[in-house]
């Protein structure tokens, strides 16, 4: 897995993707922010919480998806996505900053799909040479 940053805050380390680090200047250079990258509708401060999660259900409802859609739903999920593609979960431990890791834990009941579909260490050893049948008595 490869990201271009990492930003630690309080504890949690956010990946920044190359891509998503494209999309993101091209859009600072297209709306020129001031003071924060995603401002508010008060001058001078950021994005509020209650509009990000507008965002989400304005996002689920045009999407047609049923289910609730909260930032942290795409916290979970993402999280679930890093196990589901072999992130260790010490590692999803850390950029999650959960400081226990039975609370990442839990995003082992979300895979179960993936946690299953591991192969034993047995499958690994190789197969031994077939051996010829021992010959059996003919009776008359």
């Amino acid at each position: 897995m490869s990201f271009g940053k990492t930003f630690n805050r309080k504890d949690r380390y956010v990946m920044l993707s190359p891509r998503l680090l494209e999309i993101l200047r091209t859009y600072w250079l297209d709306a020129h922010p001031r003071d924060w990258l995603f401002p508010g509708d008060i001058p001078g401060r950021p994005i509020s919480r209650d509009a990000v999660e507008l965002a989400c259900r304005l996002a689920r409802q045009r999407s047609g998806i049923q289910k609730p859609i909260t930032p942290h739903s795409l916290r979970h999920a993402f999280a679930t996505h890093l196990l589901e593609t072999g992130t260790d979960m010490r590692r999803i431990q850390l950029l999650m900053g959960h400081r226990a890791l039975s609370t990442t834990a839990r995003y082992l009941e979300l895979a179960t799909g993936t946690v299953c579909a591991t192969a034993s260490p047995f499958d690994l050893l190789p197969h031994p040479a077939s051996t010829s049948s021992p010959p059996t008595p003919e009776y008359f």
